[in-house]
């Protein structure tokens, strides 16, 4: 039997690292870069693949694996893969156990909530002083085209992967304006970017503890910067990590 785990988060790796060390079933672990394979790699009953499946893809997976249970472990801002994961749990009836990520500790009135990127560029242009922007290179074309001066005051914090090197590259950013950096990251670090750099503004999304979200509220407190913050979009109810092992020992044995 066989555990379809989709990953990309610290979460989706730490449960394919309990259920390796269990020896108790094979675990194909989809992820979308080679970066999140690596974490993995050598792990035994560990079956990797890289890159986005579609629809069809995922159910001939599903088939040519023997997969009895489906776990979502994907980045909570990644609502439509979510979606088309539960969407596969349904069309081959087959349990899906949604990890969720655990929220951060910090409250809400130690910085500035915004729906979006779009939203976070548009604040932050309004700003004086350079922004620190922590949100990967998804959302990096808005703040380019958003943020005037973007070669001067736009400061991009990203994995140390080609990909991301490439998507920069591609948008004309500063090689001086690059952080190639594997997080997370402690508040001392924060804080010597943050005065190094000469930041008034942080962008980050609420990425849970895991995502070292509470360092970087309080980097932000410390050296007084505001830090604006992209809301999680609204997402399915999720266990946390330690209910899902208990849920995959329960219901299979695992």
């Amino acid at each position: 039997m066989n555990a379809l785990v989709f990953g990309g988060t610290s979460e989706g790796r730490r449960l394919v690292e309990w259920l390796s060390a269990r020896g108790t079933c094979g675990i194909v672990y989809c992820t979308a870069t080679d970066y999140g394979a690596s974490l993995v790699e050598g792990r035994e009953n560990v079956t990797t693949l890289v890159g986005t499946l579609s629809a069809d893809e995922k159910r001939r997976l599903v088939a040519e694996h023997d997969v009895v249970c489906i776990v979502d472990a994907t980045h909570p801002y990644a609502a439509h893969i979510s979606a088309s994961i539960e969407e596969l749990g349904k069309s081959c009836k087959l349990d899906v156990i949604r990890v969720a990520r655990d929220g951060a500790s910090a409250e809400e009135t130690r910085w500035t909530s915004v729906t979006d990127a779009a939203a976070a560029a548009r604040h932050v242009s309004r700003q004086d002083g350079n922004v620190l922007l922590t949100t990967g290179t998804k959302d990096l074309a808005t703040f380019v085209e958003g943020i005037p001066n973007f070669e001067e005051r736009l400061y991009v914090r990203i994995l140390p992967v080609m990909a991301s090197l490439a998507r920069v590259e591609e948008l004309r950013v500063p090689a001086s304006h690059i952080i190639a950096m594997q997080g997370p990251f402690s508040v001392e670090l924060n804080c010597a970017l943050i005065r190094d750099l000469h930041v008034s503004s942080m962008v980050t999304k609420q990425s849970g503890r895991a995502g070292g979200f509470d360092q970087k509220v309080e980097a932000a407190v410390q050296t007084g910067i505001e830090l604006v913050v992209i809301g999680r979009p609204p997402a399915a109810e999720g266990v946390t990590l330690e209910e899902a092992c208990n849920l995959l020992e329960e219901r299979y044995g695992w």
